[in-house]
């Protein structure tokens, strides 16, 4: 039997995943971060990063750039991973702490709402045995499972209650949360992992996930493969970003939801702040003070004054693109950004998703910040 407690992150510290499923379960009106309707297609092999193209400044490039991964792919770090069962684990539950004993890893449901824990699950090498999938888990490997969760990310207990699952995973930003009671009163374990937003967020709920799984080994392996991915990726962004900090670009993050009206800025503590910064840019709401995730303000956007703005692609369709951006928000105009036509989207199910696909989410995005 093993036993690891999950550390607890700061109670002011939350996913921006995480605040809007809060307001979803409150009752407000926001709607949350959608997967697009087709997982993003590879692209192939490319040149390395470090040796990009990068030509004049960054803060001078104009019109906007779709950030895409190399490939979508999982690779699994082991093939039929050892386990060690029952394994004992700490976890954050709904009601506080609590031990929950795993003892069968046979049909494992992950749910979370980027789609993250799926995508450890399946780099641990445990695909196998997932028995269904969030609406944010669209990576090839995980096609043909059955979707549990609606396009709003809400729980369907009797579409899990058919899959029989043995474990379900989760991070408490889909629900409702009665839902995941029910799921526990039936005799569903269910572990709950909390891995703070940021880039150290992938290793992290590897080594968690991997505990619930009765294979921590593993774990470690998958942790250190990651951080020697992202180690690698932030040494080449390192070479192709301007070395004096006023060359920077400063970058917002700005999620959109054009048929609910709703336009977010995201801030510290999302998990933005630590990608525009891994990044090489500059994390303007950081500047001006901004926490979390609020709704942006004509005033707070303008004074920001971002060189580029960095929106889902899902977002950026929903407000009719650039143009039906500009048109129904003209503050943006009034930006570098929005006067440039400076904006670079990127697949709503990656670009904040923190799981083992980070490094190559920061290679496509470095990519398209500071190359034509």
């Amino acid at each position: 039997m093993m036993t690891r407690r999950a550390p607890r992150p700061p109670r002011a510290a939350a996913t921006a995943a995480g605040l809007i499923a809060l307001a979803l379960l409150a009752g407000c009106s926001v709607s949350p971060p959608q997967s697009s309707a087709e997982p993003t297609a590879p692209v192939g092999p490319r040149v390395p990063l470090s040796e990009l193209a990068v030509s004049g400044s960054p803060r001078e490039l104009t019109g906007p750039s779709t950030a895409l991964i190399a490939s979508t792919a999982i690779e699994p770090v082991a093939v039929d991973p050892s386990q060690s069962l029952p394994a004992t684990v700490v976890s954050r539950d709904l009601d506080g702490d609590r031990d929950v004993v795993v003892s069968d890893t046979s049909r494992i449901l992950p749910l979370d709402i980027a789609g993250s824990i799926a995508a450890t699950v399946f780099a641990l090498g445990f695909g196998d045995d997932v028995v269904g999938r969030d609406i944010s888990t669209t990576f090839p490997e995980a096609d043909g499972l059955p979707i549990v969760t609606s396009s709003g990310h809400a729980i369907s207990s009797e579409a899990v209650l058919a899959l029989r699952p043995t474990l379900v995973i989760t991070d408490g930003t889909v629900g409702p949360t009665d839902v995941v009671l029910q799921l526990r009163e039936a005799g569903v374990t269910v572990v709950y992992v909390d891995a703070e937003p940021g880039l150290s967020a992938p290793a992290e709920l590897a080594r968690q996930v991997s505990t619930a799984l009765g294979s921590p080994q593993t774990g470690e392996l998958l942790a250190q493969r990651l951080e020697q991915e992202l180690a690698e990726v932030l040494a080449a962004i390192e070479q192709i970003r301007p070395d004096d900090p006023a060359d920077r670009v400063r970058i917002l993050f700005l999620y959109l939801r054009g048929a609910s009206g709703i336009y977010y800025l995201f801030g510290e503590e999302s998990g933005a702040d630590e990608l525009i910064e891994g990044l090489g840019g500059v994390d303007v709401a950081g500047e001006i003070g901004w926490t979390g995730l609020r709704p942006m303000t004509d005033e707070a956007l303008v004074a920001a004054n971002p060189d580029l703005i960095l929106v889902m692609t899902g977002g950026l369709e929903s407000v009719g693109g650039v143009d039906g951006l500009l048109a129904e928000k003209p503050a943006v105009g009034l930006t570098r950004a929005g006067e440039a036509r400076r904006f670079v989207d990127m697949d709503d199910g990656e670009v904040l998703s923190f799981g083992p696909r980070t490094a190559a989410v920061l290679d496509a995005l470095a990519r398209a910040i500071y190359s034509e």
